[in-house]
């Protein structure tokens, strides 16, 4: 990555990644071409104490001191947990009179036509918390109706009494002028001290009202806990000598400075997964895979992603919290720049259970950390996908977690006997073949699901799989999903840090001003690429002062009339008026790759605008195909495994990964163990090192 801190001497040349999740906090350090991880669990109440035990270990077992530290990127789930657990701060929404129910209002339709009772969002910020004052702007930013300054006074006296501790401040149309908002903040930050103020023509400078306050809403909500969670970690990894820039990774793909982040931690709520999406893409890069299906599974939860020509699916949409089924439409929405991906509630650590029907389900609850799977030793009681995997002898007890994480065998086969084996009158090996099996026909199905959403083909994919749980399940998956070649690289335990030293320090701007290409206003357009050029110059100019930059611009076009709109790619120059008809050109290119045909006669208008600077990348160095040249490689040991596709245990050879050099095979059934986990070779597949150290698998 560029941005990157170095020296002569090779002091500051040292990078590290922290990527916290649900169940376990990962860590990687990068210096030169050695790589140090370690894995610890995640400490829930406080956890700036699990980031720095896992910093830590690895600057122990590296031997290195804070100095030689260039660069600190860290990732976290904080904000997601905030939103979905409602454990954020208690805010207010300040809104245009006339506005105060379009966040309950929403899109006004039924994501579930008939269902009667169904489940809707509940906004962030109960009606009495949502208090209107007088003004009005157009949709061209003229003011119709100026601020009445002493309706936000008394709007703030109110809240006062509230006892609230943030706030955000969405007025209609602010995205077109938003002078309104900021001295509404002026006044807010006057009568109420000390409170955050988060304004929608900052958090989310587009058209379209509800996910604009939706996302300002999100945005207050888990401000005050990640200013001071961020601060504090800041503040702590300073005191024990890391001076070195502190970054975050956004939901995007890029970096960002703390001091970004604390102002806008809606842009994290996807930034652990994000980390993994990146780190697919290179190996994609690195291996020559134009079709590839991610898959990440940790403790809590597993991602699927599709990356295409070596880039990873984006968006500008996503939404928190499903209620319904995980089925669009039932959660909050929060528009950010996004990496693309399906999210379920599958990790090592969800718990199974058995319905009145004898059914096996397994997730969305998570036995997280505390106490964690009942194998942990901690407290845990019920089965999880853990206790299924440690039953059916596809972990070694005393190398979990590189050894932190010493496994109680006979915990696991209790809770699964009791708990999932007794409902269905099946032994343990078969209880938690059950389980493994719900669990991996649920990560097939969303990865299904989400590969037709996208009009793609999921059968032709090269799988890359990291994550703690992922390389346990990877086989079983891609023989549900037919795939024929599955990668598991180096450090796949964690996955998602190593990601985060792939990524560039980048941000992203987005304005809405509309224009039709029947009157199309050049003088406007630079103006606004201009202004958002400067901005996302001076953010990433702040953690990269003398990287060379790149930057990529985009327009939101549709049909004048349509509903939604495609993104086509801008001329990064001055625009001149001639430009209107190469813009016309490229929205029909790229409208008829989409619905196969143009609409003749009907003029097409451009609704928002998005501009991206991030440092340079470097490309990866390539590497062919998989040598199969070396020999097969000698099993240290054996197991009993339980293997899904025979239905049956079978013997296994158990490999250390270290063990293996490039071209060595490995025949399936057999175990590839290395610190941070397991990869799982089953009958179906042999598994061969190429030159880079990834292990392929390759159906027979």
């Amino acid at each position: 990555m560029s941005g990157t801190p170095s020296s002569a001497d090779g002091r500051g040349a040292a990078r590290l990644a922290v990527d916290i999740g649900g169940t376990f906090t990962d860590v990687a350090l990068e210096i030169g071409s050695r790589q140090v991880t370690t894995k610890t669990l995640t400490t829930p109440r406080a956890p700036e104490e699990g980031v720095l035990t896992g910093l830590a270990k690895v600057m122990e077992e590296a031997g290195l001191s804070p100095s030689e530290v260039g660069i600190i990127i860290h990732g976290t789930t904080l904000a997601t947990n905030a939103l979905i657990e409602r454990k954020g701060a208690k805010t207010a929404l300040i809104v245009t009179e006339g506005f105060r129910d379009s966040v309950e209002m929403a899109y006004e339709n039924r994501f579930e036509q008939y269902d009667v009772n169904v489940d809707r969002p509940r906004p962030l910020v109960p009606r009495h918390l949502r208090l209107p004052v007088r003004e009005r702007v157009t949709a061209h930013g003229d003011v119709l109706v100026p601020l009445d300054e002493q309706s936000v006074r008394d709007v703030a006296a109110t809240l006062k009494t509230q006892g609230i501790e943030s706030a955000a401040v969405g007025l209609i149309h602010s995205y077109a002028n938003p002078a309104h908002e900021a001295r509404v903040a002026e006044i807010l930050r006057e009568e109420l001290p000390g409170v955050p103020v988060s304004l929608s023509s900052e958090v989310c400078p587009e058209i379209r009202e509800y996910e604009r306050q939706s996302t300002t809403c999100a945005n207050a909500y888990v401000q005050p806990l990640m200013a001071k969670y961020l601060t504090r970690l800041g503040e702590q990894l300073k005191e024990r000598g890391f001076g070195c820039p502190f970054f975050l990774i956004t939901s995007g793909g890029g970096l960002t400075a703390l001091e970004t982040a604390v102002r806008f931690p809606i842009r994290l709520v996807e930034s652990g997964p994000a980390g993994g999406a990146i780190l697919a893409a290179r190996i994609a890069a690195e291996m020559g895979l134009d079709e590839v299906l991610s898959y990440d599974m940790g403790g809590t939860t597993a991602k699927i992603c599709l990356i295409d020509g070596m880039e990873p699916l984006k968006s500008r949409t996503f939404e928190v919290d499903r209620v319904y089924r995980f089925k669009r439409g039932s959660g909050l929405p929060v528009r950010i720049p996004v990496i693309e991906m399906v999210e379920i509630g599958a990790g090592g650590g969800s718990i199974a259970h058995v319905d009145n029907l004898k059914r096996i389900h397994v997730g969305p609850e998570s036995a997280g950390s505390e106490p964690g799977p009942a194998c942990y030793g901690r407290g845990g009681q019920d089965p999880t996908v853990t206790d299924a995997d440690v039953v059916m002898g596809r972990i070694d007890p005393s190398r979990f977690a590189g050894g932190d994480v010493a496994l109680d065998v006979d915990a696991s086969v209790k809770a699964i006997e009791t708990r999932v084996g007794a409902h269905l009158g099946l032994d343990g090996p078969h209880a938690a073949f059950g389980v493994a099996e719900i669990v991996d026909e649920n990560m097939a199905n969303a990865a299904r699901v989400h590969a037709i959403e996208w009009g793609k083909d999921v059968t032709r994919r090269t799988m890359i799989a990291f994550g703690g749980a992922a390389p346990l399940h990877a086989a079983r998956l891609a023989e549900k999903l037919g795939l024929d070649t599955v990668v598991v690289p180096t450090g796949a335990g964690v996955g998602s840090a190593i990601g985060f030293l792939k990524a560039p320090i980048a941000y992203e701007v987005v304005r809405s001003r509309y224009m039709k290409l029947g009157a199309f206003d050049a003088d406007l357009a630079n103006q606004v690429l201009d202004e958002m050029s400067a901005e996302a110059h001076a953010v990433v100019r702040h953690g990269a002062p003398d990287e060379p930059l790149v930057e990529t611009r985009q327009a939101f076009m549709r049909y004048a009339g349509q509903g939604h709109e495609i993104s086509v790619d801008l001329p990064v120059r001055t625009i001149s008026e001639d430009d209107a008809e190469v813009l016309r050109a490229a929205f029909e290119k790229a409208y008829v790759a989409l619905y196969g045909r143009t609409i003749p006669n009907l003029d097409v208008e451009v609704l928002s605008w998005t501009l991206t600077v991030q440092t340079k990348v470097p490309e990866p160095a390539r590497t062919g195909a998989p040598r199969t040249d070396g020999p097969v490689a000698a099993p240290a040991a054996t197991r009993t495994v339980f293997d899904p596709g025979a239905g049956k245990a079978v013997e296994a050879g158990i490999h250390w990964r270290d063990d293996l050099a490039p071209g060595m095979r490995v025949a399936g059934p057999a175990l590839i163990a290395e610190a941070q986990t397991t990869t799982v070779v089953s009958a179906a597949f042999d598994a061969v090192v190429n030159d880079l150290g990834y292990i392929v698998l390759q159906r027979r």
